[in-house]
């Protein structure tokens, strides 16, 4: 069972399109002015966006189910279970990433995606 979580809309659309592998749903949910960063990789710009959804994403067939979902005062913090084709090597079972994500006039400018672990005290 998913949890029903309270998202922006454009975030709500950038996770159906993504679950559903589809490059150009994707694509509509950023700004043409968008930053993502994964796994430390900085991608700028459409072209550089839709080369990263269309192989990492979609050609991976990653899907993505938020688990909690928080707006720290304009930055949603989205934690998601993925699951996918891509290699686990090494990655928890499940995994959990956090994707921070900004949002300007109704598409995402910035997302990163970041495999966060516990602090150690």
């Amino acid at each position: 069972m998913t949890a029903q979580l309270s998202l922006d809309p454009v975030i709500a659309s950038h996770i159906a399109a993504i679950n559903s592998f589809d490059v150009d749903a994707i694509m509509d949910t950023f700004a043409d002015d968008a930053l993502v960063n994964d796994f430390s990789r900085e991608f700028w710009g459409p072209e550089h966006i839709r080369a990263f959804v269309t192989k990492e994403l979609a050609g991976d067939h990653v899907t993505m189910a938020p688990v909690e979902a928080v707006d720290n005062a304009g930055m949603w913090c989205v934690r998601c279970r993925y699951e996918g084709d891509y290699d686990k090597t090494g990655l928890p079972d499940p995994l959990i990433m956090t994707n921070y994500i900004r949002v300007r006039d109704g598409k995402i400018v910035t997302l990163f995606i970041i495999k966060n672990t516990a602090p150690q005290y």
